[in-house]
This record gives structure tokens, sequence and C-alpha cells, in this order.
């Protein structure tokens, strides 16, 4: 038998961390490593003492045909890397990985093409200190992103005018939560 990779270890790994996730349209895991050492998971899901959406069988934003990838803010749960954010130092995510999977909630399977971070979680992980993040198609290829990217290309796409050159930064449609 052929021993798994670390990254395929790691992604399976985040792959069943989404599986407590408790969102009505996707639902994804991270896992933080640093130095071969798991030090953090997180997984979609409410904020702790509220009722999540698979409890009450009801989502606003599904309620409301809102796309993949926009108004967060409607949305009652946190997101996987921020959960696992909220449960490690930065001391410990710095030069760090994160494996990130999603599945569609409801059909259990992993999202075709990979998971990538919405806006907001990407600052998140620039604070974090992380140097990658890493996903992986349902096919098993891995997709690799570099933090730094993020940051040398203006790859936060925050939706707004530039103050600028007036023109719009709103370029990227990203597939998401």
């Amino acid at each position: 038998m052929k021993r798994i990779g670390k990254d395929h270890y790691y992604l399976n790994i985040a792959l069943e961390v989404s599986k407590r996730g408790t969102c009505l349209r996707r639902n994804y895991g991270a896992v933080i490593v640093n130095h071969d050492q798991i030090v953090s998971t997180g997984y979609t899901g409410a904020p702790r003492g509220a009722k999540n959406c698979v409890d009450i069988g009801y989502c606003v934003r599904s309620d409301m045909d809102v796309p993949a990838g926009e108004r967060y803010e409607l949305c009652r749960s946190v997101h996987a890397e921020m959960n696992a954010h909220i449960h490690a130092s930065r001391r410990d995510t710095i030069g760090g990985l994160m494996y990130l999977m999603g599945m569609d909630a409801q059909d259990g399977k992993p999202l075709p093409d990979g998971a990538e971070p919405c806006r907001l979680c990407k600052r998140v992980i620039i604070n974090a200190g992380l140097e990658k993040v890493i996903t992986s198609k349902s096919n098993g290829d891995v997709i690799t992103y570099r933090v730094r990217d993020w940051i040398t290309h203006e790859d936060l796409d925050y939706g707004i005018e530039s103050p600028v050159s007036g023109v719009s930064t709103n370029h990227c449609n990203q597939e998401g939560l």
C-alpha cells in the first residue's frame, strides 16, 4: 500500500472537520498546521450558544437567493477559517499552513473546484501570519494559494471603487460560502 502524502493527509482531516458544519448550503473545514503539527481546526457554524441553521431549518441567504460569495453579513455562521484562528494563538500560526476543504451541504460531496477563502477570511489569514492555504479539487488535484500573493496583487477585492483611480476593485466573482 502506498503511503498518503502530507497534503492529502491534512486535506482529508479538513474534509472530516467540515462534516461538523451546520450550514444548509456549504460546509467547510479548516486545519492549521505548523511544523507538521496540527495547531487548530475550525468548521462552519453559528457562534457559541446561538442556534445553528441546521437546527432551525432556515437560511436567510437561501431564502433571499443570495449568490455564493455575497452578503455574508446575513449569514449566522462563523467561517471555518475564522473558527480555526479563534482557537489558535498567532505565535503558533506564523509561518504555518491552512488546509481548507468544502462540501455541498445537500449531497455531502466535496466542492469540485476546491475552496477559496472569502475576502474577510483572507484578511484574517494574512494577519495570522500563515504562508499558504492548501485545498483540493474533487479530482484530487491540490491547489496552493500563497498568502503573500493576496497582498502583492491586492487580491482582497473590497468591492468598492478605488479613491485614487476611480476604478472598481470588484473584479472577482469568488465562489465560496
